[in-house]
């Protein structure tokens, strides 16, 4: 057999971090996976799963002591981060520790839409991360999603879907005209397991992705499927200019930050790929990326058609609820 790649993921019990491990653990490719969590989750029902799969569970804080973070990292080979919008800071310090300890490759909590500056206040968060990274001059691949088609479920009248639609994300952004990049969250950890271990992605972006598709092409396939017409919940280009600069405002005021947080990274979102289209194979060429399909044409992932049809007959069940 050969040598393993040792991988340490942080963040395992979130959405993003649960799919990895199951890509890095579902592979063919001879991964020994370490997993950071704090002392807060290590009692946790899913962390005893990774446990009970072979998976080494380390406790550790990401706000240091740095020397204490360069001890679990020292033989790894990919670190993988996954943690929340809210705990970005915290990877510097982990990148740091990172270089100290020798890591090869350092992978970002990213996994987004593609995008410029100047459009996500999240996504310049995560670039800050990134240039701070590149500053140590520490080997690093970053790695986004496009939007998750599990978050793009339209409602039925009946409410058979009703269960599977999303509280923050059930309007259509625009028109519903422009073309997205869609993975199913249950892929994320399989396009990961192939991309770190691929000297073509070191110090590069990827953008990994399953299908393309219109947000009309979306409803109108579940109406197809379901003998329904879908409900189509359009959200105007202006009104989500005029919630980000109300919220620009109240982000401003000490009190209203953290809900102001949440308005400016949702209806970013919706500007950045239902109104600007960022979250395109095409614009992520522009912005820098290389493409998954083309980098990995066998690999593929759950359809939008096949995750719909799923839902319908009963065999699929919802992803957790939306955390910052």
């Amino acid at each position: 057999m050969s040598t393993p790649t040792k991988v340490l993921v942080v963040g395992p019990t979130g959405r993003t971090g649960g799919s990895v491990l199951d890509g890095l653990l579902d592979s063919s490719t001879n991964f020994e996976i370490t997993t950071l969590v704090r002392q807060a989750s290590v009692d946790k029902p899913e962390v005893k799963k990774f446990k009970d799969r072979g998976v080494t569970v380390v406790v550790g804080d990401l706000r240091g002591p740095k020397q204490d973070l360069v001890k679990i990292l020292s033989g790894i080979d990919v670190v993988v981060s996954c943690i929340v919008a809210f705990d970005l800071g915290a990877e510097i310090l982990l990148a740091e520790a990172a270089k100290e300890a020798g890591v090869k490759r350092f992978v970002p909590s990213s996994f987004q839409t593609p995008g410029p500056r100047g459009v996500m206040i999240l996504a310049d968060r995560k670039d800050e991360v990134l240039s701070a990274v590149q500053r140590l001059h520490l080997p690093w691949t970053l790695i986004d999603v496009g939007w998750w088609s599990n978050q793009i479920v339209p409602p039925l009248p009946s409410g058979r879907t009703k269960k599977f639609v999303l509280e923050h994300f059930s309007n259509i952004p625009g028109d519903g005209t422009v073309r997205n990049g869609f993975t199913d969250l249950r892929d994320v950890g399989k396009y990961v397991a192939k991309i770190i271990v691929d000297p073509r992605t070191l110090n590069k972006k990827v953008y990994a992705y399953t299908e393309v598709s219109t947000m009309n092409q979306v409803v109108d396939l579940m109406s197809e499927l379901s003998g329904e017409e879908a409900i189509r919940d359009y959200l105007p280009a202006e009104k989500i200019q005029q919630a980000i600069t109300e919220a620009q405002k109240d982000y401003e005021v000490e009190e209203k930050r953290q809900q102001a947080t949440l308005i400016l990274f949702i209806n970013q979102y919706w500007q950045s790929w239902g109104v600007r289209g960022d979250n395109t194979p095409e614009a992520a060429e522009i912005f820098g990326y290389l493409d998954f399909k083309k980098l990995y044409p066998d690999v593929k992932g759950k359809t939008i058609k096949e995750l719909f049809q799923g839902i319908l007959d009963g065999s699929e069940t919802p992803i957790k609820p939306f955390q910052l």
